[in-house]
């Protein structure tokens, strides 16, 4: 049976993120988008229609930019919810398990738990958010009810305010954002971002994350080609 997130999983993620805000490598720049670059390639990989979901996109962006923390949040995570409907990987791509970039996942309109959160990642790097606050979450998230002890692998994006803060969760499976003593049917197994990987209770980084994670590494060389800049 999964534990609660509410108290085991928060005291594992709290001595995570104290570790990772130690770092003196830590980069604080925004993310930076070459808009004209990435509308174009839009345009000509999957047509007028989708480029004017990307322009969507970057206004969105460009108005949410003087909010505060919590209210780009919002904004994000309802554009995705909006504009993205789940799909499996299998179905959308032909292969068990493709990260897609935020170009290729607006482009289709769709894409699975790993694609609304690099997007929802992307979206908020570019808004200002530092990579101090984020991480995204790989989970195994219980399916069939609170009595079940049936799982599958899952990934949310985590906010973090401070490093103290119990994080906010973006997830593809619901549509608002939620505390994550408010989720008990997911449960925490790594995290990462572009800095670093963290896994289990350590309180210093276990390795870069795209030295060990092939599919991460591919996703963030795909996304710079598209005019996405670090």
């Amino acid at each position: 049976m999964l534990k609660k997130w509410a108290k085991a999983s928060s005291f594992l993620f709290l001595s995570v993120l104290l570790g990772y805000w130690q770092l003196s490598s830590i980069a604080f720049s925004r993310v930076t988008i070459d808009f004209t670059r990435f509308h174009q390639l839009m345009e000509s990989r999957y047509g007028a229609s989708r480029s004017s979901v990307s322009r969507e996109w970057e206004r969105m962006l460009n108005e949410i930019a003087p909010l505060s923390d919590q209210d780009k949040i919002q904004r994000v995570n309802q554009f995705f919810h909006r504009h993205l409907r789940y799909q499996t990987d299998i179905r959308l791509w032909g292969v068990e398990d493709y990260w897609a970039s935020p170009l290729e996942t607006l482009g289709k309109g769709m894409g699975d738990c790993e694609d609304y959160a690099i997007a929802k990642y992307i979206s908020l790097r570019k808004a200002g958010i530092s990579d101090n606050n984020l991480r995204l979450i790989y989970v195994r998230a219980r399916t069939g009810g609170p009595r079940s002890s049936v799982t599958e692998a899952h990934m949310v994006l985590g906010y973090y305010p401070h490093p103290t803060a119990e994080p906010l969760i973006l997830d593809s499976l619901i549509s608002t954002v939620e505390p994550a003593s408010r989720r008990p049917d997911l449960t925490p197994v790594f995290s990462f971002n572009s800095e670093g990987l963290w896994a289990g209770n350590s309180a210093t980084p276990a390795a870069s994350s795209t030295a060990r994670l092939s599919r991460w590494r591919s996703v963030l060389d795909r996304i710079q080609q598209e005019g996405v800049s670090f």
